[in-house]
């Protein structure tokens, strides 16, 4: 789709009322064209090859040819088409749901049974179909918007010219959106079993999928992985997952100053819950500089603020570059304000940081005690 254009797109789905009601709240939008739809897979494969659509929204369980089978036919004859899942909200639709981002969905759109109307799929839907292209007035190759006088956040080095780690971190947060499961099935096997820092994510998730993300990580993964619980400690490496509808931060009790969890369900920030902001500030609070922040793939500017009070403390902040992302929203936004210090593809984070890592603890001096979870406990 070139930039200007409407969006073609095609929807699958075997319930003839839902399919109009997601075809008549897609066609209220300018810059949609919904161009076909279709009751099941066989259907919709046939349209896809005579229509071309640029998206395919995607009901999982269908009569003849379910959602999954469907998605396989689409990502090997037709992989430039954008798919967004319909999921039900159920155990079962989570799962489902899982399987369909691991064969190469984009995203998903959780069904809400009885309440299904055009303003929640106009909400919901939307979004996610549009996240995915330009339109006029937006432009993804624009030069970087550096920070004026008045931002509130220290000005950092332009990220073509990488800053050095000032502090050996003592945590480690990751923020991501659309494409995160594909994109964290990437990068978490790269971390070593000897890796000494907690790891704390938020994924933009509701409840049940985020628990289902954890068991997806935990099969790949050389380190523990869980759902984070409100008062556990960090006193070990491990990774810990913000559970869906609960903003996850960090805090600190004076009798003992070990850094705990802290789950609440306070206002949505950025339309979500959890949100990365309310993990980056709190980790800014308590660890400053030594916190080493990934910004990945995903929509919108969720982090953006918590990434200007990490960098106002000296924390350091990595992004995933335009290339790698399934929507370049959340990393953009950072690298725009001029705040990341690195821009690499997705199998590039990781490895970049352990060398970071490694290099630091070389430069450290032989009388210097280098970090560890022990100390936190003197």
């Amino acid at each position: 789709m070139q930039s200007g254009q409407r969006v073609r797109a095609i929807v699958v789905d075997d319930s003839a009322v839902l399919r109009h009601l997601v075809v008549r709240t897609l066609e209220q939008d300018p810059s949609v064209e919904v161009v076909a739809s279709a009751p099941n897979g066989v259907v919709a494969l046939e349209k896809i090859a005579k229509l071309n659509p640029d998206v395919v929204s995607l009901d999982l369980e269908m009569p003849e040819m379910g959602g999954l089978e469907t998605l396989r036919r689409i990502r090997r004859d037709f992989p430039q088409i954008r798919v967004v899942m319909f999921s039900s909200y159920t155990e079962r639709g989570a799962s489902a749901t899982f399987e369909a981002l691991s064969l190469g969905a984009d995203d998903y759109v959780t069904k809400t049974g009885s309440d299904d109307s055009t303003a929640s799929l106009r909400d919901s839907l939307l979004p996610k179909i549009k996240q995915f292209f330009l339109f006029p007035g937006e432009t993804s190759d624009a030069p970087p918007k550096m920070p004026q006088k008045t931002t509130p956040f220290a000005p950092v080095a332009h990220p073509n010219q990488p800053m050095c780690l000032n502090e050996r971190p003592r945590v480690i947060v990751i923020g991501v959106s659309t494409g995160g499961p594909e994109a964290l099935a990437s990068v978490v096997p790269q971390i070593p079993s000897d890796f000494d820092l907690p790891i704390l994510i938020v994924q933009h998730m509701p409840p049940l999928f985020t628990r289902f993300l954890c068991d997806r990580l935990r099969e790949i993964s050389r380190l523990a992985v869980t759902e984070a619980v409100h008062g556990e400690k960090l006193d070990a490496p491990k990774i810990l997952v913000a559970p869906g509808d609960f903003h996850m931060r960090l805090t600190s009790r004076r009798s003992n100053f070990i850094p705990e969890i802290v789950l609440d369900q306070g206002p949505l920030e950025n339309s979500c819950r959890p949100a990365v902001d309310a993990l980056f500030c709190s980790a800014a609070n308590l660890y400053g500089a030594a916190t080493l922040s990934i910004v990945m793939t995903g929509m919108g500017q969720d982090g953006l603020r918590g990434v200007g009070a990490l960098k106002s403390r000296g924390g350091f902040v990595m992004v995933q570059d335009e290339a790698t992302s399934a929507v370049w929203g959340m990393p953009r936004a950072v690298y725009q304000a001029g705040l990341a210090d690195v821009i690499l593809p997705l199998p590039r984070l990781i490895p970049e940081m352990l060398a970071r890592l490694a290099d630091l603890a070389k430069k450290s001096k032989p009388e210097t005690q280098p970090y560890s979870m022990a100390m936190e406990k003197s």
